[in-house]
C-alpha cells in the first residue's frame, strides 16, 4: 500500500473521530447549558409537533432545526459507506443506532428533549450521506480496498 493512500485513510479517520466528538458535544454534552440534572430530560413521541410551532415563529429557525437534524448525520453516512465500505442498509442502521444513543443520553443527562422526529431526520441524514458516497465507491477514490 502506498504512503499517500495510507495517509489519506488516516486523515479521514481523524476527521471522523473529530466529527463524532463535535456531534456528541453539541447534542449530548452541551457545555453552554450546565444546569441540567440526571434523568431530567423530556421525551416527545409526537411527530413534528415542535416543527409546527417553530414554523409559526419563523422559517429560518424551522430550516435550521429540520435541515440541521439531517445535516449533522450526513458525514456519518458518507464515512461508513465510502471509507468503511458498509452497505447502505447497515450504514443507515448504524446511523439510527447513533441517533438513538444520542436521544437516550439527552434524556438520561437531562441535556435536551428526546424526540422521535430527531431520530427519523438523523437517520435520513445518514441515508443521504451513504447515497452521496456511491460515486466515490464507483471511482474507488477513497475506498478501503485498492
Amino acid at each position: 500500500m502506498n504512503t499517500i493512500l495510507r495517509d489519506k485513510r488516516k486523515l479521514f479517520k481523524i476527521m471522523f473521530v473529530l466529527y463524532v466528538a463535535v456531534l456528541l458535544l453539541i447534542t449530548v454534552v452541551r457545555p453552554w447549558n450546565p444546569a441540567y440534572q440526571l434523568f431530567d430530560g423530556k421525551i416527545n413521541l409526537t411527530l413534528f409537533t415542535d416543527y409546527k410551532t417553530v414554523l409559526q415563529v419563523g422559517i429560518s429557525r424551522f430550516i435550521y432545526l429540520f435541515v440541521g437534524n439531517m445535516f449533522w448525520f450526513v458525514p456519518f453516512g458518507f464515512y461508513q459507506a465510502a471509507c468503511k465500505r458498509k452497505p447502505i442498509l447497515i450504514t443507515v442502521l448504524m446511523g439510527f443506532g447513533l441517533s438513538l444513543f444520542i436521544e437516550t443520553m439527552q434524556f438520561i443527562l437531562g441535556t435536551g428533549v428526546s424526540e422521535i422526529d430527531d431520530l427519523i431526520l438523523n437517520t435520513f441524514g445518514c441515508f443521504i450521506g451513504s447515497i452521496t458516497a456511491l460515486p466515490f465507491l464507483k471511482n474507488r477514490t477513497i475506498s478501503k480496498k485498492e
